[in-house]
């Protein structure tokens, strides 16, 4: 009988949380796996039997005996090629993934045809950027007849626990610029990470921040999944001078060494062991464009603290509903199956949103 959830990465800083809520719900049911099975181990033996341990090594092909009896995996892990997610979705195997990296999420999406066939189903985009973001991008230009432009911008907190791939995945990101493919013209622009600086209000206690583009998945994904013609994805850190010292060295040409590897475990590690600002996290999202014959605006605006809870919790709801009643077989970003709405209520402990809406003049 299918009825385990392997959870991938389920003993890293996200991982342990997933487990640990699907576990009240399915206890004997939720497998931690990664390579190390020691702390695989460890973990599970902290949770009174209700978390089992499983050594599992994506980068290799999975044997008919680790996925017998899985009927979802959820991947906390990053992955370089999908060869493991086709493994899953040709058995049948729904797939969560809360993956921030675009170019991996690119190279899922052509297994549309495959997840259908087998009647999986594939969530991709489940966290809090890309996740969050990509249904409050839904939200906002929901409410309106037509949106034409959308702005996504994602304020971290260095008071937080971010793991070392979350980390590391900011490192590279600042270091590198990007490309958007233009939805109207179909040619690809070339986009300076840390550059075009904005002020966005944020509202309340934080008041109004300065964020630069960053090249968070989310823009590359709601542009062609909500038809938004021009979408883009800024990053600020709280404290705030730490954004402004970062875009600087950008500038600067200071972050190109951190490309070498010895350089970017260093700073992983100098990032990992300071504790600067709040434990929070706000995403502001405003989406512009016509309502009637108006120019007009709505935005949405979602405050909470200590990332990887708010993370955990999106995809232990999206696995539960998946686990609990099969969806439609295919490949899928978030807000393709769900709207924010439907996950407010469990939400709603753990972040506060705001939504505006008004005129533009």
């Amino acid at each position: 009988m299918k009825d385990n959830i392997i959870v991938v990465g389920g003993y890293g800083h996200v991982g342990q949380q997933i487990c640990e809520l699907l576990a009240e719900r399915y206890p004997g049911r939720v497998i931690a796996a990664g390579r190390n099975l020691e702390r695989a181990q460890a973990f599970a033996a902290t949770s009174g039997g209700r978390i089992l341990p499983m050594r599992l090594d994506v980068s290799a092909e999975p044997d008919e005996e680790t996925l017998r009896g899985a009927r979802l995996v959820i991947m906390c892990l990053d992955q370089q090629e999908p060869a493991f997610v086709r493994a899953c979705l040709s058995r049948g195997i729904h797939y969560v993934d809360i993956s921030a990296d675009y170019s991996f999420l690119a190279q899922v999406e052509p297994l549309h045809a495959l997840a259908a066939e087998s009647g999986a189903t594939a969530v991709l985009s489940v966290g809090l950027a890309p996740g969050l973001t990509n249904l409050l991008a839904r939200l906002t230009s929901s409410r309106l007849d037509a949106a034409e432009k959308l702005e996504i911008t994602v304020l971290l907190g260095m008071g937080d626990t971010h793991g070392d791939a979350a980390l590391g995945w900011t490192i590279d990101h600042s270091a590198s610029d990007f490309e958007m493919l233009d939805q109207a013209s179909g040619e690809r622009r070339r986009i300076v990470s840390l550059g075009e600086g904005k002020r966005i209000p944020f509202g309340g206690t934080l008041g109004d921040r300065k964020a630069y583009r960053f090249n968070f998945a989310d823009q590359h994904i709601v542009s062609r999944t909500l038809g938004i013609p021009d979408v883009s994805t800024r990053l600020c850190l709280d404290p705030g001078w730490l954004t402004g010292a970062l875009a600087g060295a950008k500038r600067l040409g200071l972050l190109r060494p951190l490309r070498l590897p010895a350089l970017r475990s260093l700073a992983v590690r100098a990032f990992a062991s300071v504790s600067l600002g709040q434990p929070l996290y706000a995403v502001h999202v405003r989406a512009s464009g016509l309502r009637g014959d108006d120019p007009a605006y709505a935005e949405a605006v979602l405050v909470g603290q200590r990332e990887a809870e708010i993370t955990a919790m999106t995809a232990a709801l999206v696995a539960d509903r998946l686990y609990a009643r099969d969806g439609k077989g295919g490949v899928y970003h978030i807000e393709q199956l769900l709207r924010y709405e439907e996950l407010a209520s469990e939400l709603q402990h753990l972040a506060e949103l705001t939504v505006r809406d008004g005129t533009l003049r």
